[in-house]
Formats: structure tokens, C-alpha cells, sequence
């Protein structure tokens, strides 16, 4: 084909395309997404997770200050401030509302039955009850769903891998994650086989973090696993130095937590599900409906060893532990 034939040919392209994607987004429309959280806002919203959601958006020709208005609200641990919160963004009529796990998504629902939902990540969400299906959510709701549960075992058998000859382990729960009770239950089919006796502690806030660690001490478990919740992520550096002050090798499912001094963490990238949850809300505004867009499980997990708390807990990792994981911090 010689190149004038070429542009032509492009040329008719651009004006076929042109409407189509004057349809798809109207010439001058600002949308806007309200971000709904239960946790604490992060310092750097570029340096977190969160941030990977506007990045996403931004691939896809969002771009904040030309199209894009993000409303972001974090409840700070709240449940009563997150559902006020909700309720405001369903109120000031936001486009979409993504949100980051279960109960911020259980608040959008009730704030709201028509403006579509997007979780970046929510555990469970079948179980939970939050949609009817993974193949078509029904509904205002749809997104990622995360591997909370399923990875629990995974943690102990790294923690295993550490020290062959652990009998009590620890757990801290946060009895507010829906997902931490099957995350127990999943624990406890699982220890006996292993020779493990489990000690489960709840904690809400720090001072309960605290107790729970002086009930680990007094029940001498020798080893911690941390499910991922919101606390717990806003929380990583003060766990992971109770972890370390009480000599318990710990693992936890909240990625950044080796690098926040705990020995090891194995969990969903989660930075890659809020990036790929900006795809859902593109979609919508293209005219899908959510509850016919399938909820997509998480495919890809991170993990890290900080090899310098393991020296301070005395423990010498293994070559071929060291070659699993994706970063070793030294």
C-alpha cells in the first residue's frame, strides 16, 4: 500500500471514530469518582496503592484536572464515619464509587442502589453477600475480588519454612474484617497437620493490638500471622516492632510489611488490583453495566523477607525460602 493511500485511509478512520468517541465520553464531561476507605489516608497517595488507581485511570485518558474529579474519603478506622461518608458521596452524585474492601463496599450499598460500585479489592465478595455471582454480580456492584482466605495456610507454612519446629502460633484478628472468621477457620482445619496449636487474639484499635500481644506472650506462642485488613495496614510498623520486641517471626498478608520490620509478607499485589479496577470504572463509563461485568480474582501476590529481622530474631533463612520470595530486604 503506498503512502498516500495510507493516510487516506487513516484520515477516513479518524472521522468514523471521531463520534464514536464523542459517545463513549461527551466532549467537556468531568467525571467524577468517589474512592471510599476504611482506612487512614497514606501520606503519599502516589507512594501507596491507592495511587496505582488514578495511575490506571490516567492510561485510559482520565486525567485529573481535565476530565477527572477524584473524591477521595478515608474513614480512618471508622465504620460510622464511613458510612457518613457514603451517604456524601451517593449525595453530591459521584459517576462511580470504587472502593477498598468489604465494609466500605457493604456502606456504598446501602448508600446508594444506583450509582455503580467498583471494588479495587474486596475478600469474598460472594460469600460476603455483596453480589449475587462472580459471573454476573447483579446489581450496582462489580470488581476485584482478593485471596485474604486462601492464603492464610500459605502463611503458615512460610512461617514452617522458617522454623520446622513451631508448635503455637499466633493470630490477630480484627473481628470487624468479615473475611478474618473464615481466615481462622481456614487456620484451624489446617494446623493439626501440622502439629500447630493456634492462639487467636481480636484487636480494633492499638491499645487492643497491644493486649493481644501481651495474651501471645502469656500463651507463649513462638510465631505471628497477620491477615490483611485495614488496621493492620495502617498499623504494619507498630505490629511488626511489637513482633520483633517479643521475639515472634511474623508474616503478614499486608504488602509493605517486611519492608515495615516484620520478617515476611505474601498477599495480593494490590497496587495491581487498584490499577486494574480504573478498567471496570473505564467500561462503565462507556456504557457497561456493572452488575453485568464479572468480578476478576486476584492472579498475582508479592511477597518479601527482610533478612535483617531475621537476624535480630536469630533465625537463618533458607537459600531456597530466600529464591521464593520477590524482595529480600536486607
Amino acid at each position: 500500500m503506498n503512502v498516500r493511500r495510507r493516510v487516506v485511509l487513516a484520515a477516513g478512520a479518524s472521522f468514523i471514530c471521531a463520534p464514536l468517541m464523542a459517545i463513549a465520553q461527551p466532549q467537556g464531561k468531568v467525571w467524577r469518582i468517589g474512592f471510599l476507605a476504611l482506612n487512614s489516608r497514606p501520606p503519599s497517595l502516589d507512594a501507596d496503592p491507592f495511587g496505582a488507581f488514578v495511575r490506571g485511570m490516567r492510561e485510559l485518558g482520565y486525567v485529573e484536572g481535565k476530565n477527572l474529579a477524584m473524591e477521595w474519603r478515608f474513614a480512618a478506622g471508622s465504620t460510622e464515619r464511613m458510612a457518613a461518608m457514603a451517604v456524601e458521596l451517593a449525595q453530591i452524585k459521584v459517576d462511580v464509587i470504587a472502593t477498598w474492601g468489604v465494609p466500605p463496599t457493604s456502606a456504598a450499598q446501602k448508600a446508594t442502589a444506583t450509582i455503580p460500585i467498583v471494588m479495587a479489592t474486596a475478600t469474598d465478595p460472594l460469600g460476603t453477600g455483596l453480589v449475587k455471582s462472580l459471573a454476573r454480580p447483579g446489581g450496582n456492584t462489580t470488581g476485584l475480588s482478593n485471596a485474604t482466605v486462601d492464603i492464610s495456610t500459605k502463611h503458615l507454612g512460610m512461617l514452617l519454612g522458617v522454623n520446622r519446629r513451631l508448635t503455637r502460633v499466633a493470630v490477630l484478628l480484627n473481628p470487624d474484617t468479615a473475611s478474618h472468621r473464615a481466615v481462622l477457620e481456614s487456620l484451624r482445619l489446617a494446623a493439626p497437620k501440622a502439629n500447630i496449636t493456634l492462639v487467636p487474639a481480636d484487636a480494633r484499635t492499638l491499645p487492643e493490638i497491644d493486649q493481644a500481644f501481651s495474651q501471645f506472650v502469656r500463651e507463649t506462642a513462638a510465631a505471628l500471622i497477620v491477615p490483611l485488613a485495614p488496621l493492620f495496614i495502617d498499623q504494619r510498623r507498630e505490629i511488626a516492632e511489637r513482633a520483633l520486641k517479643n521475639g515472634l517471626p511474623s508474616i503478614s498478608g499486608v504488602n509493605g510489611y517486611a519492608e515495615a520490620g516484620g520478617l515476611m509478607n505474601y498477599g495480593q499485589a494490590l497496587a495491581d488490583h487498584a490499577f486494574r479496577a480504573a478498567t471496570y470504572v473505564d467500561k462503565i463509563f462507556k456504557g457497561a453495566k456493572p452488575g453485568d461485568l464479572p468480578i476478576e480474582e486476584a492472579t498475582r501476590f508479592e511477597s518479601a523477607i527482610n533478612r535483617k529481622t531475621a537476624k535480630a530474631l536469630g533465625l537463618t533463612i533458607s537459600q531456597q525460602l530466600l529464591l521464593q520470595v520477590d524482595k529480600v530486604i536486607e
